[in-house]
């Protein structure tokens, strides 16, 4: 029989909120790590719902507020590192009714009302831009990245298209 090894898992959230033609965008600064253009997320934390952590990362970070009532659930993805036995996992949300303004200072980057067709021009990490489009397909996804440790690199990518 063999033996049952341990596995870690970081459970995070990214909601996009779209308005009409435009989508809200985060630059974040180098110092935060992550640097560029992405959604707003985060780690969802113990013992909250994956919705309730989408919804909380969602306002700290814009001062928007959503009801779940409003979230689009798109899909999934995460890192696979076989080194040392870490899955990471994001659920994605698009969301298209808000209420509430925008901070005057996030704190995670400055916010931006980005056109859809032209984000993917901007500085993005590579696995927010491989992410982007999925968020406006029909149906959702399922995206799985096995992560080298030693070489910081991927390893294969596993898509599915859901729904």
């Amino acid at each position: 029989m063999s033996q049952v090894q341990k596995l870690e898992c970081g459970i995070y959230t990214m909601c996009l909120v779209q308005e009409g033609d435009k989508v809200l965008l985060l630059n974040r600064p180098d110092k935060l790590g992550f640097p560029g253009y992405l959604g707003p997320g985060g780690k969802v934390d113990f013992p909250e719902s994956i919705t309730e952590g989408a919804i909380r990362e969602l306002r700290e970070e814009t001062g928007l507020h959503v009801k779940p009532k409003d979230l689009i659930f798109k899909g999934m993805d995460g890192y696979v590192v076989p080194k040392t036995n870490y899955r990471y996992i994001v659920f994605n949300y698009l969301a298209q009714n808000y209420t509430g303004e925008l901070l005057d200072n996030p704190p995670e980057g400055e916010l931006a009302w980005i056109e859809v067709n032209e984000a993917l021009k901007l500085p993005m990490q590579p696995w927010f831009k491989r992410r982007f489009p999925l968020f406006f397909e029909e149906g959702t996804f399922d995206l799985s990245i096995v992560w080298d440790e030693d070489t910081l690199s991927e390893v294969e990518e596993r898509y599915f298209k859901l729904g």
